[in-house]
């Protein structure tokens, strides 16, 4: 069974993990995917509540399917971060954002999660998602919930979760394989945007 985990595409805001819907350029990525997905194999569709990642959700379900909704996909709650801009974030929280980058301690964001609190609520959905007798199915969550999940998976610490990629793509594609014999999730492949590669202005490095 294949599980096809989708970073949203990009949201109209620049500000720290408000809920707003897909930029211009996030529909575009969006779009772009969902060709890519016409010949995937997958016959369920699941994303977070969060706009971004309805909407993302939605473009990419030309096949119709029942798609369904769980909160505990959301991203993970940056706390005091939350609605702020890059710039004021890396001023009032400089020493907190130093002391993560050191990938020493699952670290919460003050008022707000640790990795380790996203896996235990995020990785319930994926075990109930495989227990089912489907062939595959996308997952369009966020970013640092990906970064979890995997780092739970492959039995990492949730502190060195950031190692996993400077930043996970818009709409790009990780994919992880499950053996339902021996209940063994695999990484086939991880932060796969190549839909996008035509697409400099879609990037994120752009």
């Amino acid at each position: 069974m294949n599980l096809y985990l989708i970073r949203h595409a990009r949201q109209n805001s620049p500000l720290c993990n408000v809920n707003v819907e897909l930029s211009s350029k996030g529909i575009r990525q969006a779009e772009l995917l969902a060709q890519r997905l016409e010949n995937y194999s997958f016959e369920k569709i699941y994303s977070s509540d969060l706009l971004r990642a309805v909407q993302t959700a939605e473009i990419i379900n030309t096949k119709h399917l029942k798609h369904q909704i769980y909160s505990e996909l959301q991203e993970i709650d940056f706390g005091l971060l939350t609605g702020n801009t890059d710039e004021e974030n890396n001023i009032r929280f400089k020493d907190f954002l130093a002391q993560r980058k050191e990938l020493s301690e699952d670290l919460a964001f003050p008022g707000g999660e640790c990795g380790r609190d996203v896996f235990l609520r995020a990785m319930p959905i994926l075990d109930k998602i495989v227990s089912q007798e489907i062939e595959g199915a996308v997952i369009v969550t966020h970013g640092g919930t990906i970064r979890s999940l995997l780092a739970g998976i492959l039995g990492m610490t949730q502190a060195k979760k950031l190692l996993l990629g400077v930043t996970l793509e818009n709409s790009s594609i990780t994919q992880l394989s499950y053996n339902k014999k021996n209940h063994r999730y695999t990484l086939e492949r991880f932060n796969d945007a190549a839909h996008l590669e035509k697409y400099p202005e879609l990037q994120r490095n752009y």
